[in-house]
């Protein structure tokens, strides 16, 4: 087995395995749903916006998170920069609610997605 088939390999069976890392996750990325695939998702940091006078959404945050997500898991689609992707973050009212995220940065490295990611919460 070469190196590379080895690294592909662990991004499967260890980081995003879900006993370990990762957790089962709904992707909708560019009108396509992505069932139950595994997902490392951290939400980094959760800061106040900068508020400019005339701001009437005082009380909204800025999420920063970061996403792995296997590139074969998308059928290999990478998120481009600057588009949106919803990553579901439990149940509201019986039905799986998703998170909207604006993809700051994007790289597929080996077959392993990481996504810079931002979204306003309350």
């Amino acid at each position: 087995m070469s190196f590379k088939d080895q690294l592909a390999a662990d991004v499967k069976n260890v980081f995003l395995n879900t006993g370990e890392f990762a957790e089962t996750h709904n992707v909708k990325y560019d009108g396509v749903l992505y069932e139950n695939i595994p997902v490392v998702l951290t939400k980094v940091k959760q800061s106040e916006r900068t508020i400019t006078s005339g701001d009437n959404l005082k009380g909204v945050h800025l999420v920063s998170a970061k996403a792995y997500i296997s590139s074969a898991d998308m059928d290999g689609v990478i998120p481009e920069q600057g588009t949106r992707i919803e990553i579901d973050d439990g149940q509201a009212l019986g039905k799986p609610f998703y998170r909207r995220y604006s993809v700051v940065t994007s790289e597929d490295a080996m077959g392993m997605i990481t996504l810079e990611l931002e979204a306003y919460d309350e």
